[in-house]
C-alpha cells in the first residue's frame, strides 16, 4: 500500500490543508492518507493556540465524511515537540511493508536538511512536495538518498494565523474552513 501523511498544527484546519491532501492523494495514487496533528512543531515553537483535544476534534470534523482520509492522534498523545523522525519510526513499525510518503510544502525543501535525523528519515519515508503554481520549488537539497516526488497543487493561500484573527475580529470563516469545523469553533468559543 501507498500511505501518505500530512502533518501540521491544524490550528485550525482549513481548505488549503485539505486541497493539498487531496492533490497528493490523487496525483500519487495513494491508498490511504493520514492527517497527523502536531503537538508542537519544532520550527514553530509558539504557533499552537488551541488545546490538542480541540485541534483533533476540528480535524476529525473536517474529514469524518471522507473515507479517503484518516486522522492520527499519535503526536498529540505523545506530547512535546513533534519531530517527523519519531512519527515516521512509529508508522514504519505499524506499516512495515508499505510505502510511506510524507507530504510537505515546496517551501520546506530548502530547510529539509535541518530536520532532525534527516538522513535516517530519508530511509524511512519518501517525500511528496507540493509545488505552488508559478513558484517552482528549489529541489536541490543536500540530503543523500532523499526520494522526492513533485505534486502540482491547487495550493490555496490560507493562513491559520489569519483565520484566528478573523475569528477574533468577528469575521466569517465561510469558504475558508469546512462547515463542521466552523461549528466546532463557534460551539467551543475557540480563538476568542
Amino acid at each position: 500500500m501507498k500511505i501518505g501523511f500530512l502533518g501540521g498544527s491544524f490550528d485550525p484546519i482549513h481548505y488549503g490543508h485539505l486541497v493539498a491532501a487531496q492533490d497528493a492523494f490523487e496525483q500519487h495514487k495513494l491508498d490511504r492518507l493520514i492527517l497527523v496533528p502536531a503537538a508542537q512543531a519544532p520550527l514553530k515553537p509558539h504557533d499552537v493556540q488551541c488545546p490538542a483535544a480541540d485541534r483533533l476534534a476540528m480535524v476529525r470534523a473536517a474529514v469524518e465524511w471522507d473515507t479517503r482520509f484518516e486522522v492520527s492522534d499519535y503526536e498529540l498523545l505523545k506530547g512535546g515537540i513533534s519531530y517527523t523522525i519519531d512519527t515516521a519510526r512509529h508508522f514504519r513499525k505499524q506499516f512495515p511493508n508499505d510505502q510511506l510518503h510524507w507530504i510537505i510544502g515546496g517551501d520546506q525543501l530548502p530547510r529539509l536538511h535541518l530536520w532532525r535525523e534527516i538522513g535516517e528519515l530519508a530511509k524511512l519515508v519518501e517525500f511528496i512536495f507540493l509545488e505552488r503554481p508559478g513558484h517552482p520549488a528549489k529541489t536541490h537539497t543536500p540530503v543523500p538518498g532523499l526520494r522526492l516526488h513533485r505534486c502540482d497543487g491547487h495550493l490555496i493561500e490560507i493562513s491559520s494565523t489569519e483565520l484566528r484573527a478573523r475569528v477574533r475580529g468577528g469575521l466569517s470563516l465561510n469558504y475558508l474552513v469546512p462547515h463542521k469545523t466552523i461549528e466546532l469553533i463557534r460551539e467551543k468559543n475557540l480563538y476568542r
